[in-house]
């Protein structure tokens, strides 16, 4: 994966008042992590961050982060978590989580289909997406955007698990290797379906009666009112 280069300033403020502040500059605070150094919040600029993530088109970001009055050139990161407002979508907050270029990492990376199963264009089954992301380790260099498995082999019944899938080149797939992660489901039956519709009907039976009752006491009213009158 090819890093992308992101600049970021020294933040001293670490209250909400100082981050409310921060945000009204044009700026999203943020903070850098890892195992070699001790945490140091920044902002970066909310412009420069945006073109980022819609230059990256993928979840998995690697930046090269230039921190200025820095005496370190840059300091290699990934996009650990980026916090939204729940209303406004607006950001909040960016995690960076520092790498090391020679130093195995490990992520959760988006797994998606590719081609149409044979079960599903010849048998009318249903390629279900049982897991959409993987576990993975590898050189922050060799990170893939994404795992694109081939499905177009598979029949109804069949499913594909984490152990038959082949990983890229330098990256290896953690977890059981049991786990299903697509599966071709058979098709719905007419016969299963029948009793499915009769249900439902069954269903609305009482609402008809309902309905009837309501009715019969709605047209007893105005007899209980000429009653009335005629006393």
């Amino acid at each position: 994966m090819k890093s992308l280069a992101l600049s970021a300033h020294p933040r001293t403020s670490t209250r909400r008042k100082g981050s409310r502040k921060v945000r009204s500059t044009g700026r999203i605070p943020a903070i850098i992590y890892g195992r070699h150094n001790p945490p140091q919040i920044l902002e970066i600029d909310s412009k420069e961050f945006d073109a980022l993530v819609h230059l990256a088109h993928t979840e998995i970001i690697l930046v090269d982060l230039a921190i200025h009055d820095e005496a370190k050139a840059v300091r290699l990161a990934l996009v650990q978590d980026v916090q939204h407002h729940p209303l406004s979508g607006d950001i909040l907050h960016v995690d960076f989580h520092e790498v090391k270029p020679d130093e195995m990492v490990s992520i959760d990376v988006p797994v998606e289909a590719v081609g149409i199963p044979d079960g599903v264009k010849n048998s009318a089954g249903t390629l279900e997406h049982v897991r959409f992301r993987l576990r993975v380790r590898c050189l922050p260099k060799d990170l893939p955007e994404q795992i694109n498995v081939d499905v177009s082999n598979m029949k109804v019944g069949q499913t594909l698990h984490i152990g038959e899938i082949t990983a890229p080149e330098g990256v290896e797939l953690l977890g059981d290797k049991k786990i299903p992660v697509f599966a071709v489901a058979a098709p719905i039956t007419e016969a299963a379906a029948e009793p499915v519709a009769g249900a439902a009907e069954g269903a609305k039976q009482p609402e008809m009666l309902k309905e009837k009752k309501d009715e019969g006491a709605t047209a007893g009213k105005p007899a209980e009112k000429a009653a009335e009158k005629k006393k």
